[in-house]
């Protein structure tokens, strides 16, 4: 174990604290409920602007483009403890997010689009280390929750805007901003006396040799790895149409992986914290690789189980690699969960754009094979992350 493991060890508690682990993670769930407005709103915003297929698809990229300020967000908060800025920002994002439909022309969208992403990465790069700061000696618990909650987000966001829309209309849902408010004043309430960094942490240039001994794998794990993960999670229902499928049973068994990936989040840093992180990644990493190979040959009733376990074990890592920055950066938690963040936004955003010119030319089913067959490259890499197979110090 680390010199720098253990000053923080000596200064901080190492009680769960169950009750402000939750609170984060349900603002995390509020917060990301907004932020999954977007999709089922395009339908209606294109109508009303006249907008076309290329600026509608412009306002998503917008609010994603501000997800590389997270290393910077990531800075500060491990610099100056950022924890209001986590406190008050599902109140900001519910607001833009909800006054989508009052925007009179593209441009006025595109500022709400930029602003979202502003406040998405203020709220992202210093929450999981409060997390980390709360979780005591299981971090991968505290991850597995919090990333739980933003994955069910994702999957509920839709349901609840089509339901605000059916309601009021599409400018009628600015009323929903009121359960984001609310949101804040909780956590201002519960956690506004949450302690900051325990120690002071380490300046750039002392932090680097850390920054590079584990980002440089995991980088390579990343890139291996999200080819899978964007298949799955972004091609599968145009593959289950290109089988003779109808959208609406293909987008079902989408919502029947994600939500195998939200017991496979909540699960699998607990687990990690027991097994250790590369055992658990390992065994994800084989697991949902040769699981997505059986799927590509299976038909019929065996679609569902297949698909149950892939999920389970493919969109299950996201708390895992959480868990292993906090283990390795304990005095620069949120600087380096910003970084993983960033590094994850070009990742994904490359892969997104191979696989889908990998489908164009060899067809999605290709595809597929493919990214499962880099998934399995991905596990040599692994051993070359900072700690023990077993253990979860370094």
């Amino acid at each position: 174990m680390t010199a720098q493991v253990k000053a923080v060890e000596q200064s901080t508690d190492a009680e769960f604290k169950s009750g402000q682990v939750v609170t984060i993670a349900s603002s995390h769930f509020i917060h990301d409920v907004y932020t999954a407005f977007v999709a089922p709103l395009l339908p209606l915003i294109i109508e009303k602007l006249s907008l076309t297929l290329t600026l509608a698809g412009s306002l998503t990229a917008m609010m994603q483009l501000p997800g590389l300020l997270n290393p910077f967000f990531g800075y500060l908060d491990d610099r100056i403890n950022l924890r209001f800025f986590v406190i008050f920002a599902p109140a900001v994002t519910a607001t833009l997010m909800s006054s989508l439909g009052l925007a009179p022309n593209y441009w006025s969208l595109a500022v709400i689009m930029v602003l979202t992403g502003i406040s998405v990465a203020a709220f992202h790069a210093p929450a999981p280390a409060m997390i980390g700061r709360i979780s005591g000696n299981r971090i991968g618990t505290g991850m597995s929750i919090f990333m739980a909650f933003g994955e069910l987000a994702r999957t509920v966001g839709p349901l609840i805007a089509v339901w605000g829309i059916s309601l009021w209309g599409l400018e009628g849902i600015s009323r929903l901003m009121v359960v984001g408010w609310a949101t804040s004043l909780l956590m201002f309430w519960r956690l506004r006396a949450i302690s900051g960094s325990p120690a002071k942490p380490k300046g750039i240039r002392g932090l680097t040799p850390y920054l590079l001994r584990l980002f440089l794998p995991l980088t390579g794990i990343l890139f291996l790895r999200l080819f899978l993960n964007v298949s799955l999670t972004t091609y599968l229902p145009i593959y289950m149409t290109e089988q003779g499928f109808d959208l609406q049973a293909a987008a079902l068994y989408l919502a029947w992986l994600e939500g195998a990936g939200v017991v496979g989040a909540l699960l699998s840093g607990t687990i990690s914290d027991r097994l250790g992180r590369k055992t658990v990644l390992l065994f994800a990493f084989c697991a949902s690789s040769l699981l997505t190979l059986i799927f590509l040959n299976t038909s019929g009733f065996w679609l569902y189980p297949i698909l149950l376990l892939v999920g389970f074990t493919a969109i299950s890592t996201g708390p895992i690699f959480l868990a292993l920055v906090q283990d390795q950066l304990p005095l620069n938690r949120a600087v380096g969960n910003g970084l993983y963040l960033s590094i994850s936004f070009i990742l994904r955003s490359l892969a997104m754009v191979l696989v889908g010119l990998g489908g164009d030319h060899l067809g999605l089913q290709t595809a597929f094979v493919w990214s499962a067959i880099l998934s399995l490259f991905a596990m040599p890499l692994v051993f070359l992350l900072p700690g023990s197979l077993r253990g979860v110090d370094s």
